[in-house]
């Protein structure tokens, strides 16, 4: 059996220097990039929101918009580039996305998704998916104060929306009072909602996510849904990415081999280097080493002779 692991998509973090940091070590995991808006594209640098490398696929695209123009319009931009598959962002708790009528707001939507689904569809002819969460509380932002959070309301969305794949946070939004980072951690995970979806909708391909941090968790999820994706728990930890091939049967990769692989990276750079390093300080989570690398790179005056000098040093002692 192999288990289908997928990188959640965060601000700040899951940048293409993550990405091809994280594909240094696994080869399978499907990516996903930040979330981006259509406003973004249409107004922005294309080139440097959308850029990729070859090696990152699998690897879906994120987009936040709540207008069908312009997704229609930034589709033109989209279309250019090899991703695998597009994301609509029905999830995110923000107040400042909510205020646009876009992430977990459209939840509240369905027939809108499910235009937003088929614009994407017919104008790039990629696969499109929807991340979103098992409901929403809609209290001071939606008319009426609307809260939405029976299982039969999370059937009628991916009824209606009718997507390729359904990325499924285990928590309702709460649209005001909390933080995105609030909105993580108070309103409880529900992972039954989660699996009686699937197994009342088989044929769909229902994701999992929330909370998910070990390889046990893959293990138990991957008894009731498809695939399983993972947010900080890979970020902080990537080498958890690692007892994921072992779980999978593929390639474990030692930590000599990864340090090459950055160092090589870093050679090929046009920026510094430590926007690529500052997403690796976790590589030696909970080992000897962790605070010697943190040392070595953490810093924005860090240079790749730093990985090399710290490479030398791990050969003639390794873990």
């Amino acid at each position: 059996m192999k288990y289908n692991v997928t990188l959640a998509p965060m601000v700040d973090r899951t940048d293409i220097h993550f990405r091809n940091f994280l594909r240094m070590i696994n080869k399978d995991i499907t990516l996903y990039t930040e979330m981006i808006t259509t406003p973004a594209i249409l107004n922005g640098d294309v080139n440097r929101l959308l850029k990729k490398n070859k090696n990152e696929n699998p690897i879906v695209l994120q987009i936040a918009t709540s207008s069908l123009e312009e997704l229609k319009r930034a589709c033109e931009y989209i279309k250019d580039f090899d991703y695998d598959e597009i994301n609509i962002n029905a999830g995110c708790p923000s107040d400042r996305v909510s205020n646009y009528k876009m992430g977990a707001y459209l939840m509240s939507e369905p027939y809108l998704v499910k235009d937003m689904i088929n614009v994407i569809k017919e104008n790039t002819g990629k696969k499109v998916s929807v991340k979103h969460r098992i409901g929403i509380d809609g209290k001071g932002v939606l008319e009426n104060d609307r809260i939405i959070d029976s299982y039969e309301e999370l059937l009628d969305f991916v009824d209606i929306i009718k997507a390729d794949k359904y990325i499924v946070h285990s928590r309702i939004a709460i649209l005001k009072g909390l933080s995105p980072k609030e909105n993580r951690e108070i309103p409880p995970l529900d992972y039954n909602m989660v699996y009686n979806l699937k197994k009342d909708r088989p044929n769909l391909d229902i994701e999992i996510n929330g909370g998910i941090k070990t390889i046990d968790d893959i293990i138990k999820h991957h008894s009731y849904v498809d695939s399983v994706m993972i947010g900080r728990a890979l970020y902080d930890n990537p080498m958890l990415a690692n007892e994921i091939n072992k779980l999978n049967g593929t390639k474990i990769k030692k930590y000599e081999e990864i340090l090459e692989e950055m160092f090589h990276y870093l050679e090929s750079m046009n920026e510094k280097e430590h926007y690529f390093l500052r997403h690796t300080l976790g590589l030696f989570y909970n080992t000897r080493y962790s605070k010697i690398w943190k040392k070595y790179i953490g810093n924005s005056h860090v240079k790749k002779e730093n990985v090399l000098e710290f490479l030398n040093l791990y050969k003639g002692s390794p873990l």
